[in-house]
This record gives C-alpha cells, structure tokens and sequence, in this order.
C-alpha cells in the first residue's frame, strides 16, 4: 500500500487528507494519505526519512515550502522557477521536488474568474512566503507588467524582487493601500484572515473597479477580504481551488492516476469547512 502525507506546522487546517482520501475512494486506489505537524527544526531530517517512515511522497505546506526546495536533491522546472516546492516525492530512492502551487493558483482564477489576465496590468501580492514565490511567477509568466510586493517584513519581499527581476516592486506593509492604485489583480498570500489568526486590515475601497482579489486562505471560505471586496461590488475567488487543483498533479505521482477537481470534491472540502 502506497502511502503519502502532508507536512506542516501547524497541519490541523489542512483539508489535503480530506481531499486525496476522497480520490483514493473514487479511483478504488489500496493507498494512505495522513497529516504530518513537524516543526521547521525537525523537518529536515523528517523529509530525509520519508523512505523510512514508509511514504512514497509528500505535500509541504507552511511554513516549509522554501526548505523542501533546498532539501531536495532533484528539482522540476516549476520548483525551479518558483524557489519553493510543495510536492515531494522519491524516484528511485531520490527526493525530488516540484511546485504545483503555480498550476493551482492559476487553474483556480481561470475556473472563478476568466479572463482575470487579460489586461496583464499591474496585480499586488501580499506576503512574500513560499505560496507568493509560486504566485509571482505565474503571474510573470502570464505577463503582467508589474508585480507589487508587500510584506511585513520588506527584506523577505525584497528577495523576492532579487530573484524575479524588475517587474517585481516591494511597497512597505505601512504603505500598502498606496499600491492598490491601478492594481488590476491583488492576491493575499498571508495567513491573515485564516481562523485564529488576525484579520487582514486593508482598505478595500481603494481597490480600482474590476479588480480580482483572491485569498488563498480557504478556512474560512470566505474571508473578511473577499466579503469586502464582493460588497464593493469587485470579482472575487476564494483558496479552495486552488488547494484542489495544486493537489492532482501530487496525487498522481504517488497514486498512478491523474484525479478530477469535480463539483462533488468542492461541496465535499467546503461543507467540511463550514463546520469548522
């Protein structure tokens, strides 16, 4: 029986057991799929005794993206291009890494929000963490003209400008509603909003007309921000698909098959969210 785990710290807000179960039962696949809490000292060696602890594979959630990126020992063009990896799996006993973020995030926006890219403007990133390495690069690679990115701390944001080049801009977090000017997409990155952590304080009203806004914080499904952006009357998607989609490339490297985002596996997570 194959078995394959999520690793994070904290892990008890991940849906990845919910959501790989459900296809483990569709797909009549004999397999595992179980969450893993280490903390960011242990996870090095945890990752380097996957083999051992019997799993062929792993997603990596917060707060590890960037050091399952420098743990492993193969990297796919997406790990590369991203400086972060969310999948993990072993070939031939090897640690090999990839980022699925970047086909979930923008998967995601294409089924909530068409033709979110089309004016390829200028979009604002909150948050510079693994998730945001992911986001940057599929928006660069969808040829918006500027990135902004804001983060609490302006060094992790200024990294990130380093590594993806002038179309990348860091604004100060004390500065942050100055960059939603002509911003056409903005995207939180942060852990703000999620349950239990603080709220997100923007101001939502000075978010141009036509403005997407996406959270990737699925729990809870709506967060204050897309409430407040969807009250102002802006398109909004929420963190749940992009959690969906960033999952079936993983599930099929450790599976054999290549499972579907359907409308039953959303109302299954989300009503799973509701009682939270």
């Amino acid at each position: 029986m194959r078995k394959a785990c999520v690793i994070g710290w904290p892990i008890t807000h991940s849906r990845s057991p919910l959501i790989h179960g459900h296809w483990l039962r569709v797909y009549g696949i004999e397999g595992d799929y179980s969450s893993q809490a280490v903390q960011p000292e242990h996870f090095p060696q945890f990752l380097n005794s996957l083999a051992a602890f019997g799993y062929c594979g792993a997603n990596i959630t917060v707060p590890h993206k960037e050091a399952a990126y420098q743990i492993a020992v193969r990297r796919d063009a997406s790990a590369e291009a991203a400086g972060a990896a969310n999948t993990i799996w072993l070939e031939d006993g090897v640690l090999c890494a990839a980022n699925t973020d970047i086909h979930g995030f923008l998967a995601n926006l294409e089924e909530q929000a068409p033709g979110w890219d089309d004016s390829r403007g200028v979009a604002v990133v909150l948050g510079a963490g693994g998730a945001a390495r992911a986001i940057i690069r599929g928006l660069l690679d969808r040829r918006f003209s500027a990135v902004r990115v804001i983060n609490r701390t302006r060094d992790r944001a200024r990294e990130l400008a380093d590594r993806f080049g002038q179309a990348v801009q860091v604004f100060d977090w004390e500065r942050r509603n100055e960059a939603f000017a002509d911003c056409e997409a903005l995207i939180n990155t942060t852990a703000l909003g999620m349950i239990g952590q603080p709220w997100l304080d923007i101001d939502v009203s000075r978010l141009p007309e036509g403005t997407v806004v996406n959270d990737i914080v699925y729990s809870p499904l709506e967060t204050p921000l897309l409430r407040d952006a969807r009250a102002r009357g802006l398109r909004v998607a929420d963190g749940l698909g992009m959690l969906l989609h960033q999952a079936a490339p993983g599930f099929e490297r450790w599976f054999g098959v290549r499972p579907e985002v359907t409308p039953e596996l959303r109302a299954l997570i989300a009503a799973d969210l509701e009682k939270a």
